[in-house]
């Protein structure tokens, strides 16, 4: 065998850009070695086209690494303080577009918060905004399940748990017509009623929705391929977790039972039973347990709900100067039709004030803070991301992690680029 001396393909070994194989200690001895740096994203499935992470690798070891989102600016703030109160609905859409309907519905909360119009909103509107809450938690939850599973090689319970969320979302585009961009709250109600036997259609879509979990979890569970990858990856103590200012699921799987519905109720959620789904290592796997677990907690409050709605109930408040008026009244008076052009064009004119209206949305706490001068559109509009803080801490949680470890934990994450990058 050729000594490194007599070997003349060794004469590299003195230049600064040669990387010797560090694991192999007899080739790399006194030669000079280098960490490698590579990109991903942000044109990258992994990291959903929006985000870029810049890793630096001492083999196959992260190192450190630089997270960057800014590659979907939508300017949502500044879009909102452009445009009247009702029209900032389909922007709220576009934040996290796989549960639309909790945006929609933490927005009316803040401006109803501005009007004092909170105690009017009838029950009926209250119940089917959690309806809608819920079953937005559970497509959410259900998309970042099947994704997990998805990245490491469960094709088949991706195509399970997709199935039952697609299901779920023809139950919403009976609600509101649309599937994603939902744009069905209003402020002081809703656009419309539930549709007759649509409560029916959704529990039964939602029994079949418990069997696609269930075997998920049968698959995932005692898998060792997934379970070794999961388990003891991302971990994230509760007590930084909580100086992070993590909430929602990544909170509840690091030890830390917070849950906005349960520390600070609103709607009707004081009146329905639940538990919080905790865990105890604060890693991927149990970010991922959580979630499951979290769906069949929003199954029993949507039957809970569906039993306990008023039968009837007016869908906006009644009052001239927050509500449209019927369309006869605009087509057959001249007060409806002056009252429908002063709301659709001047916007409700909201009292001047500041107000902050959160809730526990998929990915945990969502808040939008308003002020009001008192004109038809907001003066300052700010929206609290979950997903942003979840996000930033993505370079302290793969630090020391294989490379390979890396896009598992972005995952349990769950970033929603529209709403990270807002």
């Amino acid at each position: 065998m050729a000594t490194l001396e007599e070997d003349k393909h060794w004469e590299l070994e003195k230049d600064d850009d040669f990387i010797a194989p560090a694991h192999d200690p007899d080739l790399a001895g006194d030669m000079h070695t280098k960490h490698m740096a590579i990109s991903m994203g942000p044109s990258h499935p992994a990291t959903h086209g929006t985000v870029q992470i810049k890793v630096e690798l001492d083999g196959e070891t992260v190192v450190k690494s630089d997270t960057m989102v800014g590659y979907l600016h939508r300017a949502f703030e500044k879009s909102c303080e452009n445009v009247t109160w009702t029209q900032c609905f389909p922007y709220t859409d576009r934040l996290n577009y796989v549960s639309p309907l909790m945006n929609n519905v933490t927005f009316a909360l803040a401006v109803e918060k501005l009007l004092g119009l909170t105690p009017k909103i009838s029950e009926r509107v209250q119940y089917l905004r959690v309806i809608a809450c819920e079953v937005s938690r559970i497509t959410d939850h259900l998309t970042s399940s099947a994704a997990q599973a998805m990245e490491l090689g469960g094709l088949t319970g991706f195509f399970w748990l997709i199935q039952a969320r697609e299901r779920l979302w023809e139950r919403v585009e009976e609600l509101c017509g649309a599937r994603m961009t939902t744009s069905w709250c209003r402020v002081g109600g809703a656009a419309n009623d539930a549709p007759e036997g649509w409560l029916d259609r959704v529990l039964q879509t939602l029994d079949y929705t418990m069997t696609q979990v269930d075997d998920l979890e049968g698959i995932t569970r005692r898998n060792r391929i997934f379970v070794d990858r999961m388990k003891d990856t991302g971990v994230i103590s509760a007590e930084d977790a909580v100086n992070w200012g993590w909430t929602g699921p990544c909170l509840r799987a690091s030890g830390v039972p917070f849950d906005v519905r349960k520390a600070h109720p609103y709607l009707v959620y004081d009146r329905l039973k639940f538990d919080i789904p905790v865990g105890t290592r604060g890693d991927s796997y149990d970010r991922f347990i959580c979630r499951l677990e979290e769906i069949r907690e929003s199954r029993k409050i949507i039957q809970q709900a569906v039993e306990q709605m008023p039968k009837t109930g007016d869908m906006l408040v009644n009052d001239p100067n927050v509500a449209l008026p019927g369309k006869n009244n605009v087509y057959y008076s001249i007060e409806g039709l002056i009252s429908h052009f002063k709301i659709m064009m001047e916007g409700i004119h909201v009292p001047p004030g500041e107000a902050y209206a959160y809730t526990e949305a998929a990915n945990g706490e969502l808040g939008f803070y308003l002020v009001s001068d008192g004109g038809g559109r907001a003066w300052k509009a700010r929206c609290r991301p979950p997903c942003f803080i979840m996000t930033s801490t993505l370079d302290t949680l793969i630090k020391g992690q294989m490379l390979a470890d890396l896009v598992p934990i972005f995952d349990s994450l769950n970033m929603i680029g529209g709403e990270c990058d807002r």
